[in-house]
């Protein structure tokens, strides 16, 4: 083993070529890199960040948008046509949909954006009934959303299809009715964490996003925990904040390709419920929540453990809004 020269650059230690070629040449391209003017480089996920609706009511329109790659904060994207709160939102690497919500009675409606531009929502279809207090999560075709709160804690799950439009098709049911639960997922397992089915929860449950069907126990979150949000890598997946009888500041984790109880992660800034959290794949990201609300977004590092650090603010303070982006787990 020695080390590889490529164009006068010193690359990383030998190794046996990736490919069938008998040159003995490593193509950087086979490991992800790309060239910048005359240095590889890895490069960036995709990082646009999109938070929807809102409480207060002045705030329920808005979109904001972030590079979750970089820090600083949030610039208006314009406004969801059915302004909203209790919102659940799903995405692919193109659009952005929220689902359902509050104002002034629980709506039906969803609604979607194309994440890389910036604009108003455009009418996508309707849930099967009118919700609140959701959550969901995605792959790169698929958006999978329990809808929570029908006028009580449901145990519906529905799904739609991205890239198309059209009114959700039933999915199956969750272990257990109830509403305010979190939501992550990987290519191809969706979690809900948490929830209230009238008092709070613990669950964990999933589906495996491509075929329909009921969820099955995934295992506990490391208290009784509401109204907190997800969010992963396409391996680990977050619970963020919540409420376990008073606002939370704890973020705990697990691993989604196996089932067991969540495992201590650091903590947010602040204690708060009502949070809405997505990442670009690598960095999760944190925004809003309602402790006398707040404007604030939070980030770490999904691969590591330890407390969140300061990434900005949103244009506003707000809670109980939806985010979602164009590189989070689910996308792989």
């Amino acid at each position: 083993m020695g080390t590889r020269y490529l164009g006068g650059y010193i690359t990383a230690t030998e190794q046996t070529p990736s490919t069938s070629s008998s040159t003995g040449v490593w193509d950087l391209r086979t490991h992800s890199k790309e060239l910048v003017g005359e240095t590889w480089q890895v490069p960036l996920p995709a990082g646009r960040a999109l938070f929807g609706g809102a409480v207060p009511n002045a705030n329920k329109t808005d979109i904001d948008y972030i590079d979750i790659n970089t820090t600083g904060n949030a610039q208006d994207f314009g406004n969801l046509t059915e302004g909203a709160y209790y919102i659940t939102a799903v995405s692919s690497s193109t659009r952005g949909v929220w689902a359902g919500g509050y104002h002034p009675s629980r709506k039906d409606v969803i609604q979607y954006v194309t994440i890389a531009s910036t604009g108003d929502s455009t009418d996508f279809g309707d849930l099967s009934e009118t919700a609140y207090l959701g959550n969901g999560f995605s792959n790169s075709t698929r958006g999978v959303m329990a809808l929570g709160n029908t006028g009580s804690a449901t145990n519906i799950i529905e799904y739609i299809t991205i890239a198309s439009t059209g009114n959700s098709t039933d999915f199956g049911d969750t272990t257990e009715a109830r509403f305010g639960m979190g939501g992550f997922s990987s290519p191809t397992r969706g979690i809900l964490s948490g929830g209230n089915s009238g008092s709070r929860v613990n669950t964990i449950d999933y589906v495996t996003i491509a075929s329909a069907g009921n969820a099955t126990d995934f295992g506990d979150l490391l208290a009784v925990n509401s109204r907190g949000d997800g969010t992963s890598s396409s391996t680990r997946g977050l619970h963020l904040g919540g409420n376990t009888g008073s606002y939370s500041n704890v973020i705990q984790y697990v691993t989604i390709a196996s089932t067991g109880d969540a495992t201590d992660f650091g903590d947010l800034s602040a204690a708060k419920e009502e949070n809405s959290a997505t990442s670009n794949g690598i960095r999760a990201v944190n925004a809003g929540g309602e402790y006398h609300y707040t404007r604030t977004i939070d980030y770490v590092t999904i691969a590591s453990t330890g407390n969140s650090q300061d990434f900005g603010d949103l244009t506003t303070d707000k809670s109980s809004h939806g985010a979602c982006s164009e590189g989070h787990g689910g996308l792989g």
